[in-house]
């Protein structure tokens, strides 16, 4: 009798200590999903790139749909409009796929506020309340919350952020793709979409050529990179050498 009671206290007492860390784990999820939750905006969603992010992993915590900008995207993919429909789709269908990245939580937060009906000042206000960070690519938005004390998290600005860096006198090859605004110059881009001017290539359109960085801008807009073209003329044997250096040491893009 005594070992059987013995045995019963002993499997409660592993229960309850299962049961209490259990609660401080769960407890703890709940403390990070507090100090994380982000909200994310109608053009955020549409843009798509936010689910990207968060297959990465670089994104924790809880992020908070809005009914209002849930009802906005339904109002856009039910547009006569044909590209506004696109883009609503689009949006809803984002949605969808972040719910089943691991490791992400998407909640639709039923919450309104009927003083105004201007998505950004609600979306301002249910982050003021909530205490939570606004994921945006608008840049009207993140001016008005960053005015407002309210934490913005600008997809563009990280967008920019990871673009690889060059300096003057680097040497990369490139596609030139049409003529620039200016005499001679012809216009490339970087696969992330970087606009390049190079002064002496335009009549290289269509053509891969070797560039020399010789200035990188940083503007409002996005970065801005200069460059120059040299025509050269070898010989066969310095041609041959040329492209073994090509080969071995110059980026491609």
């Amino acid at each position: 009798m005594n070992y059987t009671i013995l045995l019963l206290v002993a499997v409660i007492f592993i229960f309850l200590i299962i049961i209490i860390a259990q609660a401080i784990i769960y407890k703890k999820k709940l403390a990070k999903a507090e100090l994380s939750k982000k909200i994310l905006d109608t053009s955020v969603i549409i843009d798509g790139r936010i689910c990207d992010i968060a297959k990465t992993g670089f994104l924790e915590g809880v992020l908070i749909v809005p009914k209002f900008v849930l009802q906005e995207l339904q109002l856009i993919a039910d547009s006569s409009d044909n590209m506004k429909r696109n883009k609503g789709r689009r949006g809803l269908d984002i949605l969808n796929e972040l719910k089943k990245v691991s490791g992400m939580t998407v909640e639709i937060l039923d919450r309104d506020f009927k003083g105004t009906n201007k998505v950004d000042e609600k979306l301002v206000s249910i982050a003021r309340e909530i205490g939570a960070k606004i994921i945006t690519n608008d840049y009207n938005l993140n001016k008005i919350a960053e005015i407002q004390g309210i934490d913005v998290l600008n997809i563009n600005d990280l967008s920019n952020a990871i673009k690889p860096t060059f300096l003057p006198g680097e040497k990369i090859t490139v596609k030139i793709v049409k003529e620039g605004k200016e005499k001679d110059q012809g216009i490339a881009y970087l696969n992330d979409g970087t606009m390049i001017v190079v002064d002496g290539a335009r009549k290289m359109i269509n053509k891969k050529i070797e560039i020399t960085i010789t200035n990188v801008l940083q503007t409002d807009a996005g970065k801005m990179i200069f460059a120059k073209y040299e025509e050269k003329h070898f010989n066969h044997h310095q041609q041959h050498h040329r492209h073994q250096d090509h080969r071995q040491g110059y980026k491609h893009y």
